[in-house]
């Protein structure tokens, strides 16, 4: 993680301080269930627990220097500070057992902090929607003229998207959400499962079916796919924005702050800086899927080869997710949108959007598609080599007008036939959002 793109709470939950806290809660947790099963002097754990405050990761940091081995530091340390109570901390437990307990807590907080971010950017896309909800544009296809959309339109489709993204967040926090307390090889030999399940109710978290050493590693793989697909999601829209905003188009750009400079040497110059920030930060979030697969494939009951990975992976990936869904709000919000640039772009091609409905009134008249299909291509080549507009060269078309009369043709032209359904397309996507 750099603090250029780290949440200060995102840079909280992640540190160094909050690890060896969450590793203490884990252990507590194991040694309250232990007195209650009877393998544990009652009271063990509140001897210990004042001492969280007292922890100190420089300690930690120095004996494993020594020991080489993260968890025997922490250990160390604890025993320091708590003396002879410290000694039923950890009872039949194997490192993992602390370790992937934790993540999950921590990871379930990050997951949390994701969900609520994603629901806020929700919440700054729906005002937008509504705003613009019959503001007409042109659609593309190929980043070519197609047909008649609203920008509202084009934003329902991006909200829709992250709300099934936020529906995959919502499921992985679930499927994350899942610790072990069940020793070496999960086989509970100086444990019970009973035990473990009341350590892990304790927790919050649900209990691994099969551990071995670990909790596996399709969970996390799970969580990061799910990241990666809003990730992914935000980069549409961010590239959207850098083609609305592009000179040539003006339709929408990203709000530019009294005092903000666009270029060291234009300053003219209004560039879509947050956008393409946001389709970088995307490729950070989607590298974390490769990997994240590849530790599911361990040796045995476990090697440690994913421990390295996830150190990095998860803090990077979760981070730069939540400072994404922080900017994307600030752009939705921010966003300028031009109606009188949509307008004009959208009638530029001279109305041949309609050619579709010119096809189909000829085949409704009995035409053959193909047919049709000739006599309206040739009207609309011309209407794009500026010969005429296309409305006009259709109602002079001859071999066209024994077919269509003047009204049936300019009726093809109509915005509001065009869009007639956009309304319950909206109200579909936005009806998904609040299901999710």
């Amino acid at each position: 993680m750099i603090p250029r793109y780290t949440p200060t709470d995102f840079a909280a939950l992640w540190s160094t301080e909050k690890r060896y806290q969450t590793w203490l809660e884990v252990e507590l947790a194991a040694c309250e269930a232990m007195e209650a099963a009877g393998s544990v002097p009652k009271g063990t754990a509140a001897q210990i627990r004042p001492l969280a405050s007292e922890l100190v990761p420089e300690r930690i940091d120095e004996i494993e220097r020594t020991t080489r081995h993260d968890v025997i530091a922490f250990l160390t340390h604890v025993e320091e500070l708590a003396g002879a109570p410290a000694r039923f901390l950890h009872r039949g437990m194997t490192s993992s057992d602390v370790l992937d307990s934790s993540l999950a807590i921590l990871l379930r907080e990050a997951t949390d902090k994701l969900i609520e971010r994603l629901e806020k950017l929700l919440t700054a896309f729906r005002g937008r929607i509504e705003e613009h909800r019959k503001t007409p544009m042109i659609g593309r296809s190929h980043g070519i003229h197609a047909e008649p959309i609203t920008f509202g339109l084009a934003l329902a489709g991006h909200y829709a998207e992250l709300a099934r993204g936020k529906r995959e967040l919502v499921n992985a926090r679930a499927t994350i959400a899942v610790g072990k307390i069940a020793g070496a090889v999960g086989t509970y030999a100086h444990l019970t499962p009973a035990i473990e399940k009341d350590a892990l109710t304790r927790l919050g978290l649900g209990g691994e079916t099969v551990a071995t050493q670990i909790v596996s590693r399709d969970r996390h793989a799970v969580l990061t796919s799910a990241m990666a697909t809003v990730a992914t999601s935000i980069e549409r829209f961010a590239t959207n924005v850098r083609h609305w905003q592009r000179t040539e188009l003006t339709e929408a750009e990203e709000a530019f702050a009294k005092g903000q400079k666009g270029s060291s040497a234009m300053p003219h110059k209004r560039n879509p800086v947050l956008s393409e920030n946001l389709c970088g930060l995307a490729r950070v979030v989607r590298a974390a899927v490769t990997p994240a697969f590849e530790n599911m494939a361990l040796w045995h009951e476990r090697d440690i080869s994913h421990s390295s990975v996830e150190r990095m992976l998860l803090p990077d990936a979760t981070a730069t997710l939540a400072f994404m869904l922080d900017r994307t709000k600030g752009l939705v919000e921010g966003l300028v949108v031009y109606p009188d640039n949509l307008k004009k772009n959208l009638e530029m091609s001279g109305g041949l959007w309609a050619s579709e409905g010119i096809l189909l009134a000829l085949v409704d008249k009995g035409m053959g598609r193909q047919d049709g299909y000739v006599l309206v291509q040739r009207n609309a080549m011309r209407a794009f080599h500026k010969e005429g507009s296309f409305v006009d060269l259709l109602l002079a078309d001859a071999d066209l007008r024994k077919h269509l009369s003047e009204t049936e043709i300019r009726n093809q032209f109509d915005l509001e036939h065009a869009l007639a359904h956009v309304d319950t397309i909206i109200d579909r996507a936005l009806a998904v959002g609040a299901a999710s």
